[in-house]
């Protein structure tokens, strides 16, 4: 298992660190990487340096962050809920990050916190209330949680805060509906590190409380009883696999927005490769899904450049397909 765990990792690993170095260089403006490192050239006059460190590397970066912390999300939530169809948007805090954005957006909310901005902190706001709600629910459990009842509270939540999204798209003016909605489509274009910073830190706690994880979702992807029996406490080992999943959805889209079909397409892809057992599921997934997130950028920004597409429309292209194959392929 060590040997296993090991070969996955430095693959999945190298194929990550090979999309991180050539993401940055490639673009519609040719970039010289002699010219970008060196030091003789003020950075003010360095054309090529600007572009690398300002244009290019915060949302390679903030991809990476935004695909493993998604492709994580997902690996919990398909374990927590016993679905394989659930995703980081299940349980409505994907649309409570969206509904922050579109209220920050709309309303022109102008406050800025160690150098990040208003639409950021009000989506991770926005997740955190919906984490909140989802929580209520899961502590009104005497005995566990019911995947059902999460799910069925995921559906109405989404439904009421989609209701919430529209109305204010109907007060918002047009410039701040065509921002609202290319930002729905999920944008990386992020021009500096300081959201890269403010995401890392809820998303570090996320990512070391899952890595505690992956023997309990073993345990309870089976059966909360199977769980149980084994002397998984059922209840705890659900609120704590909720919790980071949560978290790790809500940094996620409040840096790059709700980029679709991540935390479905990669943990599925990771499985179909390495199998099931989350002790390698967990880690391949968190580096599957920031080289898939890195290509996809790569792709939307590159395509028709220099024009740029959403990078959600680029993930949904490949997603949606993929997630109809899963769908019939389990209805077969």
């Amino acid at each position: 298992m060590r040997r296993r765990l090991v070969v996955t990792l430095a693959a999945f690993g190298a194929l990550t660190m090979v999309c991180g170095l050539v993401a940055p260089i490639v673009g519609s403006t040719p970039i010289s990487l002699s010219r970008v490192f060196n030091r003789t050239i003020p950075f003010a006059d360095n054309v090529d340096a600007q572009v690398f460190f300002v244009a290019r590397l915060p949302r390679v970066i903030a991809a990476a962050l935004v695909g493993s912390g998604l492709a994580v999300a997902g690996v919990v939530f398909q374990a927590l809920l016993r679905n394989p169809l659930a995703s980081p948007d299940t349980l409505g805090v994907s649309a409570g990050a969206t509904l922050g954005a579109m209220i920050a957006i709309t309303f022109h909310v102008d406050v800025a916190v160690m150098g990040i901005t208003a639409v950021p902190l009000a989506s991770f706001l926005g997740s955190a209330g919906a984490l909140g709600i989802v929580y209520l629910l899961a502590a009104a459990r005497r005995r566990g949680t019911s995947s059902t009842v999460l799910l069925l509270a995921g559906v109405a939540l989404s439904a009421f805060l989609g209701a919430l999204l529209r109305l204010i798209q109907i007060v918002a003016d047009f410039t701040d509906t065509l921002r609202n909605v290319r930002w729905m489509m999920g944008s990386l274009d992020v021009a500096s590190y300081a959201p890269i910073v403010a995401a890392l830190v809820p998303m570090t706690f996320a990512f070391a409380v899952a890595g505690s994880l992956p023997r309990v979702l073993d345990l309870i992807s089976m059966g909360a009883e199977a769980a149980e029996s084994r002397g998984v406490d059922v209840r705890r080992a659900e609120r704590i696999a909720l919790l980071s999943a949560s978290l790790s959805t809500g940094a996620a889209v409040s840096l790059g927005g709700p980029i679709p079909f991540v935390g479905i397409v990669v943990p599925h892809i990771v499985r179909l490769l390495v199998g099931a057992d989350h002790r390698v599921v967990l880690p391949a997934s968190a580096l599957f899904g920031a080289s898939f997130v890195i290509i996809c950028d790569l792709v939307a920004r590159t395509l028709f450049g220099p024009v740029e597409l959403p990078v959600g429309t680029v993930t949904a292209i490949i997603g949606g397909p993929f997630f109809l194959w899963l769908l019939f392929r389990r209805l077969a």
